[in-house]
């Protein structure tokens, strides 16, 4: 079955067309490489996987709630919305919302797919292409691994939120080889760590688990690509010139608060869409879910210089200031030994499988 016949809404046409004008920039210094940015390379060439191996795509999934998620992480948990609901109903909201929310991780994959592979056209920098080079392939992986778990285990799909969408279209269509990595490396590959991290530290499920911690892995090097390129570059900014990026990040962050609302399951589902956003409003695990989704690009938009006043009070009405002085490397590297340990309980699975099977 076609994935338009998964959608919960048809999409008018299958193609969104963005169209852009920008340079493509061709480097003749071959051997001017900045030590990070090739040492990430380095690791971006060893950390490849194969979505097909690496992950155990036997595994069933429970229809009544595929990633066993706790309810909390629903909007409308213990509102009356949610009282009211039947058994049927609530099985509904829970496969409901999770495919949702597998969804905009695939369309920002594609997203951070298309958006990497401009970087490679026009980023003046060599070892800023190589590493991007491997970015593009981590990409498609992602594209490949929540195409088939939405496919084949979910079987239910949602477009594009149209706060994403507004968000990647002013990505891809600013000229400035920067604004891609601002809008792509630390905005959007920022907040679907966080919102990965949920997914990874709550689901019960093995399969969804493990696909998006083997995600996480690569994100992590995607979001330090950003911001090891932009630290250098923005200091050599005008005042005004750094102004015009700090009011596209204030812009994309209150887009990216506002796609976790979940507008479009209440009205798949017929609820009643207005309720339902004031619950998720009143919700506490929403809410502090919706404020730790910024616990990545606060620090790395300090780190880069996008610190100005426009920045900071806009970080403090939304209640994230506090993630300011956040070890972002460090949040990384515990990325990276989670996504080991998942290959070492299949390890030890298969291990045990080869040992029943020989006695």
């Amino acid at each position: 079955m076609a994935t338009t016949e998964r959608y919960t809404t048809r999409p008018e046409t299958n193609e969104w067309d963005v169209p852009q004008s920008f340079d493509t920039t061709f480097r003749w210094e071959y051997d001017d490489g900045r030590d990070t940015l090739l040492g990430l390379y380095q690791k971006g060439k060893k950390q490849q996987w194969d979505a097909e191996e690496r992950i155990d795509w036997s595994q069933e999934l429970d229809p009544d709630n595929p990633g066993g998620l706790p309810d909390e992480v629903l909007g409308i948990y213990g509102s009356d919305i949610w009282d009211r609901l039947d058994v049927e109903g609530r099985k509904n909201v829970r496969r409901h919302f999770q495919a949702w929310q597998l969804s905009q991780f695939l369309h920002g994959e594609q997203g951070a797919l298309v958006c990497t592979a401009k970087i490679v056209q026009q980023v003046p920098n060599m070892d800023a292409k190589f590493y991007a080079s491997t970015q593009v392939i981590d990409e498609a992986r992602h594209v490949e691994a929540y195409s088939k778990l939405l496919h084949e285990k979910y079987d239910l799909l949602y477009p594009i939120n149209p706060h994403l969408k507004a968000l990647l279209n002013d990505t891809l269509t600013d000229s400035r080889w920067d604004l891609t990595y601002l809008g792509m490396q630390v905005l959007i590959e920022g907040v679907a760590l966080a919102a990965f991290g949920m997914i990874r530290d709550h689901a019960k499920t093995e399969l969804v688990r493990s696909v998006t911690a083997y995600v996480m892995q690569d994100e992590a090097r995607h979001v330090a690509f950003g911001r090891l390129a932009l630290r250098d570059y923005y200091p050599q900014l005008s005042d005004k010139e750094r102004d015009e990026r700090e009011e596209f990040v204030v812009e994309g962050c209150y887009l990216l608060r506002d796609r976790f609302l979940g507008d479009e399951v209440w009205e798949t589902l017929g609820l009643p869409v207005k309720e339902c956003k004031e619950a998720t409003d009143r919700s506490e695990f929403m809410s502090n879910y919706r404020s730790a989704l910024f616990s990545r690009i606060v620090p790395t938009i300090k780190d880069i210089g996008l610190w100005g006043p426009r920045v900071r009070k806009a970080y403090a009405d939304m209640g994230i200031l506090g993630f300011a002085d956040g070890d972002v490397e460090a949040l990384g590297q515990q990325d990276e030994e989670i996504a080991r340990q998942f290959d070492e309980r299949r390890r030890d699975v298969e291990t045990v499988a080869a040992t029943a099977r020989a006695s």
